[in-house]
């Protein structure tokens, strides 16, 4: 099976530091990252418009697809490539007509059939997890590797598998069928390695 060499769809912290956008900058200059997912809780509106406008640009240097989670409205303002909704988001039929023809990836947990649903209503991608314990989100749903190959049977869709993933278990999960891999912990939370040297331990 043949990896894709842009296999990493990178979420951002939950924190942005001054330090931030010149790791980011390295991060994204190794080739490997395809989507960049801006996923920010504690912010206010204005606070992620002015993050979220420098992060688009690094993005769009590295021409790395520079993603909104769960803000359909801010994905707009920011005219971001596209939008990540999980299951208590705006539906996908709505943000279509909002979104028009940009990227729109929705959350399916560990279900076949909320992927079902995706692929109807013709998601751009589908994620699935957490495949491992996490420590950036609390996990609820646990996935494993079957999922991934079941759904590989019913759809060309790409799929993204989500949760602790990092330079021991990654392969595993593109063996496996999944295209991208989410990762945020393991790059900016690493005790051991520099987010640069973190991500160039995933080859």
């Amino acid at each position: 099976m043949k990896i894709n060499k842009k296999f990493i769809y990178l979420i951002s912290p939950n924190k942005i530091t001054n330090n931030f956008y010149n790791n980011l900058r390295l991060v994204l200059k190794t080739g490997k990252v395809f989507f960049f997912q801006l996923r920010l809780k504690n912010y206010s509106q204005k606070k992620k418009i002015f993050i979220g406008e420098k992060i688009k640009k690094i993005c769009k240097k590295n021409k790395v697809k520079f993603i909104i989670n769960d803000d359909v409205l801010l994905a707009l303002k920011l005219n971001a490539d596209g939008c990540h909704l999980g299951q208590k988001d705006m539906d996908l039929k709505k943000a279509k007509e909002l979104l028009g023809r940009k990227i729109i990836g929705i959350t399916c947990h560990n279900s076949i059939n909320l992927a079902k649903k995706a692929i109807k209503t013709k998601a751009s991608y589908i994620a699935f997890g957490a495949f491992y314990s996490s420590k950036t989100k609390k996990t609820k749903y646990v996935a494993s590797t079957k999922i991934l190959n079941k759904v590989k049977k019913i759809t060309k869709i790409p799929i993204v598998a989500i949760g602790g993933i990092n330079s021991v278990n990654y392969k595993n999960l593109l063996l496996n069928n999944a295209n991208f891999l989410a990762i945020s912990g393991y790059i900016w939370k690493n005790k051991k390695y520099k987010p640069l040297q973190a991500i160039k331990r995933l080859k």
